[in-house]
């Protein structure tokens, strides 16, 4: 598989992607529909959104510059490695 690089597509994948969200968060919110139900989506939610600039911007600008990651299991895999190499 090749990276996206038609920006139509990657607007419509984001789409998606929200889309897919709301879908989620809207089934969790009716069946159990209650504020401390959508409380905690919100928390998740934002909680995941953090981690993501974390693991991607937080990683690569001031942990080790000279890494690029491929994702999350490339940044599982470093982190690993990194500990391992740590502990010798």
């Amino acid at each position: 598989m090749t990276d996206l690089k038609n920006p139509g597509v990657i607007y419509v994948k984001g789409l998606l992607f929200l889309l897919a969200g709301l879908l989620a968060a809207g089934g969790l919110i009716l069946e159990s529909p209650t504020i401390r139900t959508a409380v905690l989506i919100l928390i998740a939610v934002w909680c995941f959104a953090r981690f993501y600039y974390f693991a991607f911007y937080v990683m690569e600008r001031y942990v080790d510059p000279s890494y690029r990651y491929s994702g999350l299991w490339s940044l599982v895999r470093y982190a690993m490695a990194r500990r391992s190499n740590l502990k010798e």
